[in-house]
């Protein structure tokens, strides 16, 4: 086996984080998705996060170094272990460069962890076990056909003194964010995002306002539905609800049923999409069942190990 060494940085250059990105990319071809989140993928792109650290494998020796590995390392929850994803190129599979990364994922981490498994695969699972992690979290993709051959969409039945407009850049910010905590104050992946957070999707460029619905009670930010498009080269076009919340206050008057059947039809008629597809946790049995009645069947899953303390 070709020499293996792990360098652990805080923040990327323009160089190894295009050659990161080409390296999930690659992954992602052979595995049908990849190992590293779209959060994940902006803290590669993005500079230096708090609490984040990237470890990059090396193998060939220093005359010759291919980077054959990479491990992310986010520890910026106050109360939750840190959570890692990690992947190595698929070429390189079964040589024990991936127990070498969560080995080295755990030191970084002080033996308290929680790792991202995208996908489930087998492989996952495998490492899973010698490491003694224990299945913690399962995330559901949920996906539903459109068009005209799929099950129609129900109308949106919005209570009748909401209305609705697009977010505007610029304006909308800092009402988004407050309702946006308030809404997934269960939920610190979702909750916790940042203005920056926010700003990175804005400059992303499947980015569109036309699509991010905002509700509004009484002058006042009462709900929103996210949507985006998914546009991969060579690759159908698929829809996504992005994310769907409603403000503490306002909840249980059908105004997320409205906003996703508003969303879900921007995705159907405005942009011809014929796929849509969602994320929900496994353990929010009242979301899958209202996602189930609205035609959404699971796709795949992706499941989160932890270590026992």
């Amino acid at each position: 086996m070709s020499e293996r060494r792990i360098e652990t940085l805080d923040e990327l250059t323009p160089e190894a984080a295009d050659a990161v990105l080409g390296l999930i990319g690659a992954a992602a071809a052979a595995d049908g998705q990849p190992a590293v989140s779209e959060q994940g993928r902006l803290y590669v792109r993005r500079g230096a996060r708090e609490g984040v650290r990237h470890l990059l494998l090396w193998t060939g020796g220093d005359g010759d170094p291919v980077l054959t590995g990479y491990g992310q390392l986010d520890g910026a929850d106050p109360v939750e272990a840190p959570a890692a994803e990690f992947l190595v190129h698929p070429e390189h599979r079964s040589q024990g460069h991936g127990t070498a990364l969560a080995r080295a994922l755990l030191d970084a981490s002080g033996r308290r962890l929680r790792v991202w498994a995208h996908g489930g695969h087998p492989a996952a699972r495998h490492l899973a076990r010698q490491l003694n992690l224990k299945l913690f979290r399962e995330l559901r993709q949920m996906r539903r056909p459109l068009g005209p051959d799929a099950e129609p969409l129900p109308d949106p039945a919005l209570p009748a003194d909401v209305t609705v407009r697009a977010f505007v850049p610029g304006q909308d910010e800092d009402a988004w964010l407050a309702v946006n905590a308030a809404a997934f104050a269960h939920h610190p992946e979702q909750g916790g995002l940042t203005a920056q957070d926010l700003s990175d999707r804005e400059a992303e460029p499947w980015f569109d306002p036309a699509g991010f619905f905002l509700a509004f009670r009484d002058g006042e930010l009462a709900g929103f539905h996210w949507t985006k498009v998914h546009a991969d080269a060579g690759a159908e076009p698929l829809g996504e609800v992005y994310v769907v919340g409603v403000a503490p206050g306002r909840q249980g008057g059908g105004l997320g049923r409205a906003l996703t059947a508003i969303g879900l039809r921007h995705l159907e008629q405005d942009r011809a999409l014929r796929t849509v597809l969602l994320y929900v946790d496994a353990d929010n049995t009242a979301a899958v069942h209202v996602y189930e009645k609205l035609g959404f069947t699971t796709y795949e899953v992706d499941l989160m190990y932890r270590t026992e303390n």
